[in-house]
């Protein structure tokens, strides 16, 4: 099955102009995979009603707006695995979809070290735009995904797709990649075995961040409350930035995360040859 892509269904709300993308989009809808990829910091587009959020261009291909190189990694990965991918389009900065909406940080007044106009002093109104817009219809997405599978009778393995900055506020992270959970670490700490054994990479138990309901959305919500086995990537962004590296990790995960899977016998037959 070739990799195709289609726009979620549901019309965003109207502080997106009809020329403009739809926030969310299914990559191989129909993947037959049991693993359900998301990556909610895939792009970093700014509604034109908000112009730039006050900043420069250059801002805009900084770790501060979006994922460096996550999608890319979660396309190939989704091409490889025959597993559905939900993305979202729009810069974090517009609104975190990784953030309960309700918390400051969701839609940041300062990013790392960089002040943000445009999301300062905000009505709830506003506020409540960009959830409509952007933060919705992508959970929604996720959750009618997760939906149709249970239906189908589908075995889903929720994997969320991130990057990260290699220094942060001045302290550089050592690790090259993470994997990341709350409540549940099975899937987690098997894939961390499983690649600290075939790499020579330094892979973090919950690092550079964990999973907890303040600061995440998608794995507490869409995998924690289903019972869902999950795990969060995070990837080091200057491994990701280019082709080549894309290629690697998703090669790298596309062999290790089916065995991880396999390792904790979860439907290892829906997994593709």
């Amino acid at each position: 099955m070739a990799g195709n892509a289609r726009d979620h269904d549901m019309a965003p709300a109207r502080l997106l102009g009809p020329g403009e993308p739809h926030p969310v989009t299914v990559y191989r809808p129909g993947g037959r995979s049991p693993i359900l990829l998301t990556c909610d910091h895939a792009g970093r587009r700014v509604p034109e009603q908000l112009g730039r959020l006050g900043l420069p261009e250059a801002e805009f291909e900084r770790h501060i707006a979006w994922d460096i190189g996550a999608r890319a990694v979660s396309r190939i990965l989704a091409d490889r695995l025959d597993a559905v991918l939900v993305e979202q389009a729009y810069s974090r900065l517009v609104i975190d979809c990784n953030r309960p909406p309700a918390v400051e940080s969701a839609i940041p007044v300062v990013s790392e070290s960089t002040a943000v106009p445009g999301n300062l002093g905000l009505s709830s109104a506003e506020r409540d735009a960009r959830v409509a817009a952007v933060f919705r219809p992508y959970h929604e997405a996720i959750a009618a995904e997760i939906d149709r599978r249970n239906a189908a009778g589908q075995v889903t393995a929720l994997v969320a797709m991130h990057s990260f900055t290699p220094v942060y506020k001045g302290q550089s992270r050592p690790w090259h990649a993470g994997t990341l959970y709350g409540r549940d670490g099975r899937l987690a700490r098997t894939l961390r075995d499983r690649l600290v054994a075939a790499t020579a990479f330094t892979i973090g138990d919950n690092e550079p961040y964990s999973v907890s309901d303040a600061t995440d959305y998608t794995i507490p919500v869409h995998a924690e409350r289903r019972g869902l086995v999950h795990v969060g990537i995070e990837i080091r962004q200057d491994l990701v930035g280019t082709e080549g590296g894309q290629a690697e990790w998703a090669g790298l995960l596309g062999d290790l995360l089916p065995a991880a899977l396999d390792d904790l016998a979860l439907a290892p037959a829906g997994l593709p040859d």
